[in-house]
């Protein structure tokens, strides 16, 4: 089963996120800011890192450079409501997907399935926590 680690700082956008993806069939883990991510990145095996772009303390793009570090694995995918956001991501983290805000959440599980091939089992060679 594909694990993702969602960092949004919405309180509501996270637990829809969260709930939509978990339907999905996805194994999902959500905390509400980078910060709060960094150590599971470095203490748990994830497949995905699905991150807001700006949030307090650790924004998306920091938070995913880090994962590059600490989880090479780890696929990432920014999701954001900021246009001028999304350039920068694309500028500093161009292995990343970014999908802005508002999309439909069939489009986000869409995406996350298109990053790995349809696959439900995936892994970054870590074992399983």
């Amino acid at each position: 089963m594909i694990r993702i680690l969602l960092a949004e700082d919405d309180d509501a956008m996270r637990t829809y996120l969260a709930r939509a993806l978990d339907n999905a069939g996805f194994d999902v883990v959500a905390v509400d800011r980078g910060t709060a991510a960094l150590p599971l990145l470095e203490q748990q095996r994830f497949d995905l890192l699905l991150s807001d772009i700006v949030m307090p303390e650790m924004d998306g793009i920091e938070l995913a450079q880090r994962c590059a570090v600490v989880s090479p694995a780890t696929k990432v995918m920014f999701i954001t409501g900021f246009a001028a956001v999304t350039l920068k991501a694309n500028r500093e983290a161009p292995q990343a997907r970014v999908l802005s805000k508002p999309f439909h959440l069939k489009d986000l599980v869409l995406e996350v399935e298109r990053l790995f091939d349809g696959h439900s089992l995936a892994g970054n060679g870590r074992p399983p926590q």
